[in-house]
């Protein structure tokens, strides 16, 4: 059986450095297909998508917002056809009444164990409408190594230089943030994947650097320094969301080939302060995550706030706006105070202001994200705060032997330079 896999296109936040990196839903799905399943996987953002009579089956994995109207398109493309189509994703559990109304299957939930039944039905002609897993998460034991061979890799380079695969250790988060729909998603609770697992699938990982997705490793010490220890011998790379600041936690990150983190950043306090300091202090670089047009935020708190990042050393920092995703507090209050005047799903990129602010008008916020970009990158651009990031990790991967040779005919010529330098040093 031929089973089309697409990961849609989404307009990427304009003025900003335009990189991809390989999806890590789809190849997480990809692993638990049957194996009398042949995948062809297209991820719109690097490939063109052939709609045509091919495929039995069609899947269609959703994580953005931004990605919903596009995924519905190619849908009812293939619908016409008279072919069956599934969703999932994240952006899927989000949007699940919308999406219903384009497939003939949505699938809600984590996939581990089941995509055998679904695939069963679909022989049978007896495909549900929905399967609703939300309420039970699997075993954790049964997430293997993600199938990350149905990857074109060639497209996931940024001027020569491979980026990272993306790479989960954990599911789930203790916290219930406001503008964040991860308690909707996968219920409030941390469920770590056991260390053993872990391993196995970074060892049989090709790409030296990763972006751990959890939403934070920092949710419980002594499984966050096992991990830490587990991943000293494999001299991976890897950037993460925030990691404990605790002297001991630190130093098992920097050992364990920690590259950088992202820290947000919501007040001007010695607290942020210090820990920038801290991370640095390891050789851990920081990248600053920075929410705009929240209710306690009036124009010259944001403009405190970024003069303050300015004094604090950021490796990098990605402004955002509040972006209020259905499942969300956010969402729940704005929509209550009827405060919500774009409903747009393309335009819920957290670059554009869909909301009236509290204190300001949306122009306004929509004027001081463009002031944040403009001024932070004012003196070094993103390009060049980027590219000595890539030579942290470069250098690194040189000290213990791990460098693996850009991409020569992908190089970009004055990026180029930079690396050969590097290289013949």
């Amino acid at each position: 059986m031929k089973f089309k896999l697409i990961y849609p296109r989404w307009e990427k936040l304009e003025g900003q450095t335009i990189f991809n990196l390989p999806p890590h839903g789809p190849v997480v799905m990809a692993a638990d297909l049957p194996d009398w399943v042949e995948i062809d996987f297209t991820d719109e953002n690097v490939d063109e998508l052939v709609i045509d009579e091919s495929p039995d089956f069609v899947g269609i994995s959703m994580m953005l917002t931004t990605q919903v109207k596009r995924g519905w398109a190619i849908a009812d493309q293939y619908r016409k056809m008279g072919k069956k189509v599934i969703f999932g994703g994240i952006s899927t559990m989000l949007h699940a009444e919308e999406t219903m109304a384009h497939g003939d299957a949505v699938f809600l939930g984590e996939v581990e164990g089941r995509m055998a039944q679904v695939f069963e039905d679909f022989r049978k002609n007896e495909l549900k409408k929905v399967y609703n897993f939300m309420a039970k998460p699997p075993d954790m034991r049964l997430i293997g190594p993600a199938r990350r061979s149905i990857l074109n890799t060639d497209r996931y380079y940024h001027k020569g230089f491979r980026m990272v695969d993306l790479f989960h250790a954990s599911r789930g988060c203790i916290y219930d943030c406001y503008p964040c729909a991860v308690r909707y998603l996968g219920g409030r609770g941390f469920r770590p994947r056991p260390i053993d697992r872990v391993v196995e699938e970074l060892e049989q990982l090709d790409n030296n650097r990763l972006f751990i997705v959890d939403n934070s490793l920092a949710l419980d010490t002594q499984w966050e320094k096992e991990l830490f220890r587990a991943m000293i011998p494999l001299k991976k790379k890897w950037c993460s969301h925030t990691i404990e600041a605790k002297d001991e936690i630190l130093d098992l990150a920097a050992q364990a080939g920690a590259w950088y983190v992202y820290q947000a950043v919501f007040d001007t306090s010695d607290y942020i302060r210090n820990r920038i300091r801290q991370y640095h202090d390891y050789g851990i670089g920081v990248e600053g995550t920075i929410l705009l047009g929240l209710d306690n935020q009036t124009e010259d708190d944001i403009k405190r706030l970024i003069d303050f990042l300015l004094e604090i050393d950021l490796d990098l920092a990605e402004f955002t706006v509040l972006a209020p995703f259905p499942h969300t507090k956010a969402y729940a209050d704005l929509i209550k105070q009827n405060r919500i005047f774009d409903h747009d799903w393309d335009h819920y990129n957290a670059g554009k202001v869909v909301y009236h602010p509290k204190h300001m008008t949306a122009e306004r916020l929509q004027e001081l994200y463009n002031y944040a970009w403009d001024t932070f990158y004012r003196d070094e651009p993103q390009t060049m705060k980027m590219f000595n990031l890539i030579t942290q990790v470069i250098n690194k991967e040189m000290n213990d032997g791990t460098y693996q040779p850009r991409r020569r005919d992908l190089i970009d010529y004055s990026f180029g330079k930079e690396l050969s330098k590097m290289e013949n040093n």
